[in-house]
């Protein structure tokens, strides 16, 4: 004799996955984003210190996001990099711009694209 709810389970199994796997997979994409974002904020901010010293250019910033990054994240995550003089409240300055795309679950499809920046003033020379 057969017991009327023995399916049930797997029936509660699937409705239960179907709503976990998603949420799971979301949370780690998330992780993944706020880490990347972190990353290349911190890159951006220390290649502005950098490139704003006394005898160095924009150029030397890019070069510096370049060499953080490179044992970090994987290149295809930076679309660009830039580094210009600004003025920052009436200071010469330098700002880093970092374009990255964050593919879905570091895999690949569609991504979170974002623009982080950093700003530094220059020391006086």
């Amino acid at each position: 004799m057969r017991r009327p709810d023995r399916a049930a389970a797997v029936v509660d199994f699937v409705l239960v996955t179907v709503v976990v796997v998603p949420l799971a997979l979301g949370i780690t994409q998330l992780g993944l984003v706020l880490y990347i974002r972190n990353v290349t904020t911190d890159a951006a901010s220390e290649a502005a210190r950098y490139a704003a010293a006394v005898g160095r250019s924009p150029g030397d910033g890019v070069a510096r996001v370049h060499r953080q990054l490179a044992g970090v994240l994987a290149e295809r995550y930076t679309r660009a990099v830039a580094a210009r003089r600004t003025t920052l409240g009436g200071a010469p300055g330098v700002e880093v711009t970092i374009d990255v795309t964050v593919p879905a679950l570091g895999l690949g499809g569609p991504g979170v694209a974002f623009t982080v920046a950093g700003h530094a003033r220059e020391e006086p020379r």
